[in-house]
């Protein structure tokens, strides 16, 4: 049974974790693809809040087998702490199986993430620090060590000890730090992480094909969003993977005719966290109005996000790249006390209009939003338990963005908690 992907069209934030919460109940395996815990999900369950950073949704429901893909740089004690925190409100990990060959965020990356950000100073690309990008960057280097390394203790050191060599001359010729001892990282990552993770390190590969083949359903989740892609995203205020659709191929093993049904989450407005453009970018009460309805602050970090318009630009363009079948829109209920809502249908610049976001950087910073203006709707709508039940206004913003887009809007959020969800006929 082909494999179905969720993945977010804007810059992150937009409820992935809810979205693949309400999915999993259908699933028996839930793969996260690529990013680590510098992205988290919050799902509310009775009334119980869930923040995940790098245990896939699915491990909230019991039948699924939550899966940590090779694509995904893991920090481990972090991992050991969010399970810890799971296991302390009732849930169970034991069915969360990690891929040896994703690798290992280690302390000379959170070190460095830390000093290199500093040393950027006003041009600092707004990172979480927590060592994503440089654990990416060794990986691409070949100088990584793997989650599988935590099962051989002699090559364990033999990596570590090649790789301190470069990153202590970083350390202390450069940013005129102390050197990390490899015996220190050593007795830490082996003498009291491996016994724990160890028994978690499988062949993720085998495992989603063989799902496949017993007519299992999969579903892969990523972290971050379309426009935070490296390759794709606004670079360089980008993340270090591929969380695009694609990337749930590289990340996981499995092929491109694996996936059928890729689902795009957007918030029925706009956030991001950290710098870059933002062609929609509100400020003044209105951005802050949104920022306390919407409880726009990182998961992880506790940042306030920025927040603008909805921007149907990079909808469409995130449609295309993911070659989306549906979407999934999110927190339509933050707009109810709007009496009208803009949404940005175009760009312009040097009277040029662009349909789809300028593949130049320095003309996407300079570009002004082409709106159009809708009606609100000026009620709660969080008790709607069909679509038929929200007022005309909401329902006309729906189909409004649909058609603007051009994607399917297959769901509706309409409210924080577990089951606030509509669905259009």
């Amino acid at each position: 049974m082909p494999a179905t992907v969720v993945v977010g069209t804007q810059w992150g934030d937009e409820g992935k974790g809810k979205l693949t919460d309400l999915l999993a109940r259908d699933m028996d395996m839930v793969v996260r693809y690529q990013g680590g815990h510098n992205a988290g999900h919050r799902i509310v369950v009775d009334g119980e809040a869930f923040a995940l950073q790098l245990v896939p949704s699915g491990v909230l429901y019991e039948h699924i087998v939550p899966v940590i893909g090779n694509g995904v740089v893991v920090d481990p004690a972090v991992l050991l702490t969010e399970i810890d925190a799971l296991n302390s409100k009732g849930v169970d990990t034991s069915r969360l199986v990690v891929s040896g060959n994703a690798h290992l965020i280690m302390p000379y990356h959170q070190e460095l993430d830390r000093l290199t950000e500093r040393f950027l100073g006003k041009n600092a690309l707004g990172t979480t620090k927590r060592g994503i990008g440089p654990a990416y960057a060794d990986k691409s280097s070949r100088v990584g060590l793997r989650v599988q390394d935590l099962l051989d203790a002699k090559i364990f050191r033999q990596k570590l000890d090649v790789v301190l060599k470069e990153k202590n001359l970083i350390l202390t010729k450069i940013y005129n730090r102390p050197a990390i001892k490899a015996k220190d990282v050593a007795e830490r990552y082996l003498d009291e992480i491996a016994p724990r993770v160890g028994p978690m390190i499988a062949d993720t590969v085998s495992m989603v094909h063989e799902a496949l083949d017993g007519d299992q359903r999969i579903l892969l989740e990523g972290a971050q969003a379309t426009f935070l892609d490296l390759d794709h995203g606004t670079y360089p205020f980008v993340t270090s993977s591929n969380p695009v659709a694609g990337g749930a191929c590289t990340g996981s093993g499995l092929g491109p005719r694996d996936l059928s049904r890729i689902v795009g989450i957007a918030k029925a407005y706009v956030t991001r966290v950290g710098a870059g453009p933002f062609p929609t970018e509100l400020d003044g009460e209105l951005a802050e109005l949104l920022v306390e309805r919407g409880h726009e602050f990182g998961t992880n970090t506790g940042r306030r996000r920025r927040v603008g318009w909805f921007d149907a630009v990079m909808a469409r363009q995130a449609a295309r790249l993911n070659s989306l079948t549906e979407i999934a829109l999110t927190k339509l209920d933050v707009l109810d006390s709007l009496d009208e809502i803009k949404v940005c249908v175009a760009y312009e610049a040097a009277g040029v209009r662009y349909e789809h976001p300028p593949y130049h950087q320095s003309v996407l910073h300079e570009v002004t939003p082409i709106y159009e203006v809708v009606p609100g709707w000026s009620t709660d709508i969080t008790a709607s338990t069909k679509f038929d039940e929200l007022p005309s206004a909401a329902k006309d913003y729906v189909s409004f963005l649909e058609r603007t887009i051009g994607v399917k809007i297959s769901v509706v959020g309409v409210g924080p908690g577990r089951e606030q969800f509509v669905r259009p006929s």
